[in-house]
């Protein structure tokens, strides 16, 4: 392991066992993945080969039936303020104020206000949520709710965001519109972000690289490094030369592990 690398996930096995039917499922079996510091990777696979399972693992909500998995050369434990997490649905106090969302765990945590403050204040103007501090979050629409949880997952400088289909649930358009306030918060940042998504297209514009997941018990099948220079626009991502057959690539191998997955059931 090298000083930058962020993320290691060695050989890693992940068993659910249900005693009451004497049985286990297996949703990861020799899984392997590093992620350099400041890098963004994208997890693609087919559906329940284990994406959220590794996301889980990293956050410290499920700890590996075998092998290890490090952050900064740490064994993943307990959760920490040190991984931000934003998952599908926006998982905030909806009779709370954006600001108070945002600022919820720094407050719970007792930080000082003259600290957390100013942060809360330069991610709502990152986020585009300034004049809506002081709204609800019930009166926020779905697009508006994810920036508010990205906000919040931010505030506390953590050294790695995890991201688990934040922008599924939205309309095309919204989504677009998420994917790029999200790369230009992320150059402001220089977050490690490791994000679960089943949208290849979302995958080429984010991320420097994409890991594909085989069928359940999912490990790394392939990973495709992206070759497209930051700043990105999406405009220019979809009219790159390569961008038709890396998808074409990608879909391959998809429907591939989608394949054997019917096979085998």
């Amino acid at each position: 392991m090298t000083a930058s690398q962020r993320i290691v996930i060695e050989n890693v096995e992940k068993r659910f066992e249900d005693k009451r039917a004497r049985r286990a499922t297996v949703a990861l079996e020799g899984l392997s993945l590093s992620v350099a510091e400041g890098e963004f990777v994208c997890l693609l696979g087919p559906s329940g080969c284990g994406k959220s399972t590794v996301l889980d693992l990293l956050a410290g909500f499920e700890r590996p039936t075998r092998g290890s998995v490090t952050i900064d050369g740490k064994p993943v434990g307990r959760p920490s303020p040190d991984r931000g997490i934003v998952f599908q649905e926006a998982t905030l106090f909806p009779w709370l104020s954006v600001i108070d969302n945002i600022t919820f765990a720094s407050r719970l945590s007792g930080l000082p206000v003259a600290e957390y403050r100013p942060r809360a204040q330069e991610l709502i103007e990152m986020m585009g949520l300034r004049g809506f501090e002081n709204h609800a979050v019930y009166e926020l629409s779905g697009g508006m709710r994810q920036r508010v949880s990205i906000a919040r997952a931010w505030i506390s400088q953590p050294l790695l965001l995890l991201m688990d289909e934040p922008f599924g649930a939205l309309d095309a358009q919204t989504r677009l519109a998420m994917q790029e306030l999200l790369l230009t918060a992320r150059e402001r940042r220089r977050s490690t972000v490791l994000f679960v998504t089943h949208d290849i297209e979302e995958a080429l514009f984010l991320s420097d690289r994409i890991a594909i997941m085989s069928h359940r018990p999912g490990h790394i099948v392939e990973e495709i490094v992206v070759p497209y220079p930051r700043p990105r626009a999406y405009q220019d991502i979809i009219a790159a030369p390569s961008f038709g057959e890396l998808k074409r690539s990608i879909l391959a191998t998809l429907r591939e592990q989608v394949a054997r997955t019917r096979i085998e059931a």
